[in-house]
């Protein structure tokens, strides 16, 4: 920017960023210029407005430079105009009701703080996307309005401790896991090319039993496309980092250095692209489904995610001093009665089809939101609860308590340990959101996420300000709150295992909700507690909310329906016959034994034959009578009135014939001549190179 624009120009665009000042139309237009200057020596040739609906990718639609003048000469043109606003379609795209067909018009609007960059020829601008009426149809608006919402509620908590801090930055920084399936192989396989996952075949002899696939060498071909992916996210301005194999086969994971939020989730975006688009030069599909394999390891998203000030503090980190160190277990504290107070709407942000497939197994956490600290982080929360009366406290005991707040940097030493099942992980200096799936945006829990945390620190200090008016001094009051908080939130502190049968019975015991029906879970969004969240701290309005909660529903449905039609269109016009000309042929067998030898020999050797033809004459049946009935169930959800009724019928009513066909192919699959099978067995085929 230094070098393509004026200083004045320069100057609008950083306290924009900073400052969150207006642009005027004459500075857009020398920015817009300048873009476009630096765009055409990297030979663009086109302009875009890049956005995020709520699809879980990403829209664009490309503008040329050129434009023609009145009487024909070609002019190249990009002025602020262009930059600031657009209109694309708004009716396109999922809006839950917010717009119809006949009210298509939207606005895409440049959003500054994210950099500007460029793919193979076209200029891409990082916009948010609203509707003609100024609701929000994207992931970025409310992002932007949580980061501010939290940004504002902490920096005024921070003030209680240091009146330098005017400003705090919420970090995000995630893991990317996914698989690379061989191209011919995921070309062979329909329910995997239409629904990102295979809707049957049983599993392979060699699965992740010996551990071996986890941080083992890379294989050249894989390494091939990872090294390309590199270069290609450097050149965005991805600060990718890490790479390595996951603990399924064919699984792997890329990882980046945290940024700013919003920079951070537009980064994680362009990575599922780039990922995509890259893999295919090395003849390899991307599958960023949470489970396209039963039986191994899904893949998540983990979501590591801390709050910095302008003053280079990180909240989440103990401090030099007990001052610093009251600062990290304010916000350690808060962070953990923000999780408690909103388990249920933490838990609908990462809720979706494939990603319920994955939680509760393998490695993932499990739908009961808890927070781990470690034993030594809570012993000292414990502490805080013991030392801390109901009365007046002496000056010797503020300076005992904070002694002993002054000696958390040597217990948080390397002691804290790791726990692979908890949902909201304390890990040395941030919390990790593990429940998040891998085919979703970071958006949609980092907005509640900071919004809840927002609401949650408002909260704080207005109580901290109350006990003050009161006469409680500052210290004072801020230990009581401390201790109140940690009482109320200790049924969200849990260290053990979360697969247990034992945790589900304590976490009920403690008040701790656990929902795995997907629509249940879902219509979380619009409880009270929620609402108290999200529309009180102006993250949405009641209409925005309610559009969301629908679009979600419907998402659910859609991809339920298409798995579905994609595994009864495959039972009957691929898998049934395929059982049927091996019947027939172990029927021929039968006729040729029976000419052959004598009655009582032929009944002995045929007797295994026999039970196999009877054998798939039941199952071919029951598969017949199965697609039937979910063909049938599906027709009565799709008369349902909306989406939250026929959502609640999809998921208690059609998908449970996807098991129950899946079983029956499963069984079939196992008998039938591996000559004449229709499908690859996808999970041996997995291994080849």
């Amino acid at each position: 920017m230094q070098e393509y624009l004026p200083k004045e120009a320069y100057k609008a665009v950083t306290d924009a960023i900073e400052k969150g000042t207006l642009i005027n139309r004459d500075m857009a237009d020398l920015i817009a210029n300048g873009m476009k200057s630096w765009a055409k020596s990297l030979n663009v040739t086109h302009y875009t407005h890049w956005f995020q609906p709520l699809t879980d990718g990403t829209a664009e639609k490309h503008d040329g430079f050129i434009e023609f003048g009145e009487d024909g000469e070609v002019i190249e043109r990009f002025s602020g105009k262009l930059l600031i606003q657009q209109e694309p379609d708004a009716s396109s795209f999922p809006n839950g009701g917010i717009r119809n067909t006949f009210e298509a018009r939207g606005y895409t609007a440049w959003d500054v703080s994210s950099p500007a960059f460029v793919v193979d020829t076209t200029l891409c601008i990082p916009t948010i996307f609203i509707s003609y009426t100024g609701e929000a149809l994207d992931y970025k608006t409310p992002l932007l309005k949580a980061l501010a919402a939290v940004d504002k509620a902490a920096t005024d908590v921070c003030q209680l401790f240091d009146k330098n801090i005017t400003r705090v930055y919420t970090n995000l920084g995630w893991e990317q896991e996914y698989f690379l399936v061989d191209s011919s192989l995921y070309n062979a396989r329909p329910d995997l090319c239409l629904t990102g996952r295979t809707l049957m075949g049983h599993s392979s002899a060699k699965d992740q039993q010996l551990e071996d696939h986890y941080f083992g060498s890379i294989s050249p071909r894989v390494t091939a496309f990872m090294k390309e992916l590199e270069i290609e996210c450097h050149k965005l301005g991805i600060p990718a980092k890490t790479r390595h194999n996951e603990v399924a086969p064919n699984q792997f994971e890329l990882a980046p250095i945290f940024e700013n939020c919003n920079l951070a989730n537009d980064h994680n975006q362009l990575v599922m692209d780039l990922m995509k688009r890259i893999a295919r030069k090395h003849h390899f599909n991307v599958l960023l489904h949470e489970k396209p394999y039963s039986g191994v390891n899904g893949s998540g998203k983990h979501n590591n995610w801390s709050l910095c000030t302008d003053t280079g503090v990180n909240l989440f980190a103990p401090g030099k001093n007990p001052k610093g160190n009251m600062l990290f277990l304010t916000f350690l504290v808060n962070a953990l009665m923000m999780v408690y107070k909103n388990q249920d709407l933490l838990r609908a942000s990462i809720m979706s089809a494939s990603n319920s497939y994955r939680l509760g197994a393998n490695e993932a956490p499990p739908a009961i939101l808890s927070c781990f600290l470690g034993k030594q982080l809570s012993a000292t929360l414990d502490d805080i609860v013991r030392q801390v009366g109901n009365e007046k406290m002496t000056p010797e005991e503020k300076t005992t308590l904070k002694l002993g707040i002054g000696r958390i940097p040597e217990i948080l030493l390397d002691t804290t340990d790791r726990n692979r099942t908890s949902p909201f992980a304390f890990t040395g200096n941030r919390f990790e959101f593990r429940a998040a799936g891998s085919s979703s945006n970071c958006a949609a829990s980092m907005i509640v996420l900071n919004a809840a945390m927002a609401n949650q620190l408002n909260e704080f200090r207005a109580s901290v300000e109350k006990l003050m008016e009161e006469g409680v001094g500052k210290d004072e009051a801020i230990f009581r709150l401390l201790k109140e908080t940690i009482i109320s939130s200790e049924p969200i502190r849990f260290e053990g295992d979360g697969y247990s049968e034992e945790w589900k019975t304590e976490a009920a015991r403690r008040g701790l909700t656990n929902i795995s029906h997907v629509p249940e879970a879902l219509m979380h969004y619009a409880d009270h507690q929620s609402k108290a969240v999200l529309i009180a701290e102006r993250i949405f309005n009641e209409t925005e909310l309610n559009s969301r909660l629908e679009v979600e529903l419907e998402k659910y449905t859609m991809k339920v329906q298409i798995e579905s039609r994609v595994l009864g269109d495959l039972a009957i016009n691929h898998i049934v016959p395929t059982a049927v000309i091996y019947q027939n042929r172990l029927i021929k067998n039968l006729c040729g034994l029976k000419e052959l030898f004598p009655e009582d020999e032929y009944e002995v050797l045929s007797a295994d034959r026999k039970d196999l033809i009877r054998e798939i004459s039941h199952r071919v049946t029951a598969i017949k009578v199965l697609v039937h009935d979910m063909t049938a169930a599906r027709k009565v959800a799709n008369h349902k009135e909306n989406y939250k009724e026929k959502a609640f019928e999809y998921e208690e009513n059609v998908r449970p014939y996807l098991d129950k066909i899946r079983d029956h192919i499963d069984h079939l699959e196992m008998e039938v001549d591996d000559e004449i099978w229709p499908l690859p067995k996808y999970r041996e085929l997995l291994f080849t190179k």
